[in-house]
């Protein structure tokens, strides 16, 4: 579904909110005539550092909010009609706040889509008058959806925090895109753009809902991310078979194992003993989880020791994985990966978000930053025909309010 594209030259108002709301007053100087009235919410994205496809097999996952996101500039109004425009574009969307209706199949549906959650979930849901900028690249896989969402829910209920604990944000987040939407996805986007915080990266455990800030090691280490130029291809249909495919596995496996409820539940032994009941297909899915669990607890460990060897090397392995039992990396990714595996400096490098297409996310010492921009740029066009971004990316503060 598309996305609000993101102009390097327009995405600075999503942070800013003076220009934010003077770009409002532009649009609807009808219901912007008192400027005590406007009022400016952000949400960020998120890159995932590692644990990737887990989050919706109750595993776990390290994902980062960053500074990039999506701000939306409005006036509460009592009609009860959201009517949003892009900053970029000028295109204009509105629809019943309350009681959206079909969707749009446009980017609209994802601020429809909160509407009709929240006015399920019994709370209170204002028509507004507004303006969106994004700083984040579409279909970079930095969970721009998420961030639209997030920020959405703030906007519909009339720029302040949803009356409902953070937590259950997060929930109701997900409900609206499962149940709006049609993507069968897990939490871990929505908790990142709620419960960011600076300099710290977010050790989640997507079942018990336990989670702690982990602070990223040195103050000479950079995260750069750097998009292929190619977007995000994962549609809801490949992302829903992969699940379907794990939940195969997990009921091969429970048949013999009562106790097993999802893949966090599954030991290697356990997948051993199956493999000859499941499909390959199904196998290499399983594979991929349970090893990537395991993955995100030893970065966990490495990060807080300082172990920056152990770190890298996980993120390549991460990788590998999701190229080769997930299959869901592309040329392009498994190109900048090779990139940055080879330019001294970079600790390590792999996929971020769902996959095929996006961006990778590197772990570079501070100084070796320009010799990896360098290196992206002069090799990743010959290799794939395409213009990459790189870009560094610092650890955020969740949602809020922003005036």
């Amino acid at each position: 579904m598309p996305e609000p594209h993101a102009d390097p030259n327009t995405g600075a108002l999503a942070r800013d909110p003076d220009a934010l709301a003077a770009r409002l007053r532009e649009v609807h100087p009808e219901a912007a005539t008192n400027p005590g009235d406007v009022r400016v919410v952000f949400a960020p994205g998120r890159v995932n550092l590692i644990g990737e496809h887990t989050d919706y097999n109750e595993g776990f996952v390290l994902p980062v909010a960053i500074e990039r996101g999506i701000g939306i500039a409005l006036v509460p109004t009592d009609d009860g009609v959201a009517r949003l425009t892009l900053a970029e574009t000028g295109e204009t969307r509105e629809f019943t706040a309350a009681a959206p209706g079909a969707r749009q199949n446009a980017w609209v549906d994802y601020v429809a889509g909160m509407g009709w959650a929240l006015a399920e979930a019994g709370l209170p849901v204002r028509g507004f008058r507004g303006v969106l900028a994004s700083d984040l690249p579409q279909g970079a896989g930095l969970s721009s959806s998420a961030a639209l969402e997030v920020v959405s829910a703030w906007a519909l209920s009339g720029g302040d925090r949803p009356g409902i604990d953070p937590m259950g944000l997060v929930h109701l987040v997900k409900r609206s895109e499962n149940g709006y939407i049609g993507l069968n996805n897990g939490i871990m986007d929505q908790f990142a753009s709620i419960f960011g915080e600076p300099g710290r990266a977010l050790l989640l455990d997507c079942r018990s809902l336990d989670h702690r800030p982990i602070r990223l090691v040195g103050q000479d280490l950079a995260l750069v991310a750097c998009h292929s130029g190619s977007p995000r291809r994962l549609e809801t249909s490949a992302y829903n078979e992969r699940r379907a495919q794990c939940d195969a596995a997990v009921a091969a496996i429970s048949a013999l194992e009562p106790g097993v409820t999802a893949l966090r539940d599954v030991t290697p032994a356990m997948l051993d003993a199956v493999r000859d009941r499941l499909e390959p297909v199904a196998v290499r899915r399983a594979q991929h989880v349970v090893d990537e669990d395991q993955r995100v607890l030893d970065a966990v460990e490495a990060f807080e020791a300082g172990d920056l060897a152990t770190v890298g090397r996980l993120f390549y392995t991460s990788h590998a994985s999701l190229r080769d039992l997930y299959d869901v990396s592309s040329p392009e990714l498994d190109a900048l990966v090779d990139i940055a595996q080879a330019t001294p400096g970079v600790i390590g490098a792999r996929l971020t978000g769902a996959g095929f297409g996006g961006c990778t996310i590197n772990l570079v010492h501070r100084d070796a930053v320009p010799m990896l921009r360098e290196n992206v740029l002069r090799d990743y066009p010959a290799r794939t025909g395409l213009t990459p971004r790189v870009f560094e990316v610092e650890a955020s503060a969740g949602a809020r309010r922003l005036a």
